[in-house]
C-alpha cells in the first residue's frame, strides 16, 4: 500500500512539475498584464459580483485588520480549501503588498482557475478606500 501511495505522490508531483514547465515555456510579455489587477478594477468587479477576493494572509493578520469583502483562506491552507472557491468567478488573491498573493495566483492558475493578484496590495486598497470612497463602496455593496 505504501508503494502505491508513494508512486501516486511521485506521479502527481511530476504532473504538477510538467504543468509548471509548460506554464514557464508559454510565458510571454502579455502574461504580466493578465496576472495583475489594481484596487479600482478589483472593486468594480466586486460590485458587479463577478470576482471572489481571497485574502491569503494568516488568521492573526486578518484578525488585526481586514477588508470586509474578502474571504480569508491562508496561503498554507489554500490547497485543502479549493472547494470554497467559485470557479465561475475571477479569483483575486490579496495580501498586504503582493508577494504571497502572487504565489497563490500562480498555484490557482496551475489548478485551472481564472485568477489575478492585487498588484497594489491590501495596503494600497486601504489607502484607496478612505473617507467617502469607503462610505460609497459600503453603501453600494450593503445588499450583497
Amino acid at each position: 500500500m505504501r508503494k502505491i501511495l508513494l508512486l501516486l505522490a511521485v506521479t502527481i508531483a511530476f504532473a504538477q512539475a510538467q504543468s509548471f514547465d509548460e506554464y514557464l515555456q508559454g510565458f510571454s510579455y502579455e502574461e504580466p498584464k493578465d496576472m495583475k489587477i489594481n484596487t479600482q478594477e478589483m472593486l468594480e468587479l466586486v460590485e458587479m459580483d463577478s470576482a471572489q477576493v481571497i485574502d491569503i494572509r494568516f488568521k492573526e493578520e486578518v484578525e488585526a485588520w481586514s477588508m470586509g469583502f474578502a474571504k480569508n483562506i491562508p496561503l498554507n491552507e489554500l490547497p485543502k480549501r479549493l472547494a470554497e472557491l467559485d470557479k465561475n468567478k475571477l479569483i483575486i488573491t490579496v495580501c498586504p503588498h503582493n508577494d504571497r498573493a502572487n504565489i497563490a495566483r500562480m498555484f490557482l492558475h496551475l489548478k485551472g482557475y481564472k485568477t489575478k493578484y492585487l498588484s497594489d496590495g491590501l495596503v494600497g486598497s486601504a489607502e484607496y478606500l478612505r473617507g467617502d470612497r469607503a462610505k460609497n463602496f459600503i453603501i453600494k455593496n450593503r445588499d450583497n
